[in-house]
């Protein structure tokens, strides 16, 4: 039994409660943020401890692992700090909003010995692990082309939004980990931000892009996002090869269809919120993370990806603005 704490009470704290105190190998002993009542009130729905200070949980000597759901500037920081205390780190993504921040801690993150992973859930999806897992079989053959589809059923408050990083930190960064984990090293990004949403236009922002991204293997991936999506979670993946192609479809909460004279083949809109579309892999993800620790193995997404899909996010960014193909040392 793994006894966790986790650092931030906000959305990504709250599933991360919800997930650890569901898993049979895991124990939420202690919930931290400094603001509020907040941290008290999720861990007593779940019978755990709370603190407003990160320090008291690095000092916490029954506590065996830390999950980092803190605000981004703070991920590196927590991180160190908990591996300082040999604590095991399951950290959210991104690591840092700059790759200056990964930079100036280079030296301290290389000297990690702890177990650290990166929460790139979508590895732990089942539909999108299958269609990985056949790939790696050889049963499309050599793959060729990647179609990442990543829309959100609404856009976050624009007050998140201006502190976020942008879209391809936010969001497309769990999409270019999704590229990598099927296609290896990239090596060219190429992006079109959209400017579709006033409000959003207004942070700064882009509310909409597409990103091609070209593999040293010659394969490309297409990563297609938008930030509204009337029809709910919308998360689908296409995976081409010279022999075949593998498709994951849209999650909705049953597979009732309905024909009358008017609508053929109706269904209910996707899954609306990210929680209940990757509870699965929540749960997966959590529990590679449990048996890497006790097994004392490298956990299966760790700071060099989370480096690496940073510096996709960076390069996206940058092709954005200028409209030019970034290429990659």
């Amino acid at each position: 039994m793994l006894n966790i704490a986790i650092i931030g009470a906000g959305r990504i704290g709250h599933v991360h409660a919800r997930t650890v105190a569901a898993h049979p190998q895991a124990n939420l002993a202690l919930v931290c943020d400094p603001f509020g009542d907040a941290a008290q009130k999720l861990a007593s729905q779940y019978g755990a401890r709370s603190c407003k200070d990160a320090e008291e949980v690095f000092a916490d000597p029954e506590v065996d692992a830390v999950v980092v759901g803190s605000p981004t500037p703070l991920h590196i920081p927590h991180l160190l700090a908990a591996a300082k205390a040999d604590k095991a780190v399951l950290c959210e993504k991104p690591i840092a909003l700059d790759m200056k921040d990964v930079e100036a801690a280079s030296a301290e993150l290389d000297a990690v010995t702890t177990p650290v992973m990166f929460g790139f859930n979508r590895r732990f999806d089942p539909s999108f692990a299958t269609v990985h897992a056949a790939v790696q079989d050889g049963k499309i053959g050599a793959l060729e082309q990647l179609t990442i589809i990543s829309r959100d059923p609404a856009a976050p408050p624009a007050e998140y939004i201006k502190v976020s990083g942008g879209i391809f930190r936010d969001m497309t960064i769990h999409d270019f980990d999704t590229a990598r984990f099927f296609l290896g090293d990239i090596v060219e990004v190429h992006a079109v931000g959209q400017h579709l949403d006033p409000a959003i236009a207004e942070t700064g922002d882009f509310d909409a892009a597409v990103v091609t991204l070209k593999a040293a293997s010659g394969a490309v991936a297409t990563i297609i996002n938008n930030r509204h999506c009337a029809s709910g979670y919308d998360q689908r993946l296409e995976a081409s090869g010279r022999d075949g192609a593998l498709l994951a479809e849209n999650v909705r909460a049953h597979t009732v269809r309905l024909s009358n004279a008017e609508v053929t083949d109706a269904q209910e809109p996707y899954l609306d919120f990210f929680l209940e579309r990757y509870a699965d892999a929540y749960r997966l993800e959590l529990s590679a993370f449990i048996e890497a620790v006790e097994a004392g193995t490298t956990p299966p997404t760790g700071i060099a990806d989370a480096v690496a899909a940073l510096r996709l996010a960076e390069a996206a960014t940058e092709s954005a603005h200028s409209g030019q193909p970034v290429r990659l040392a």
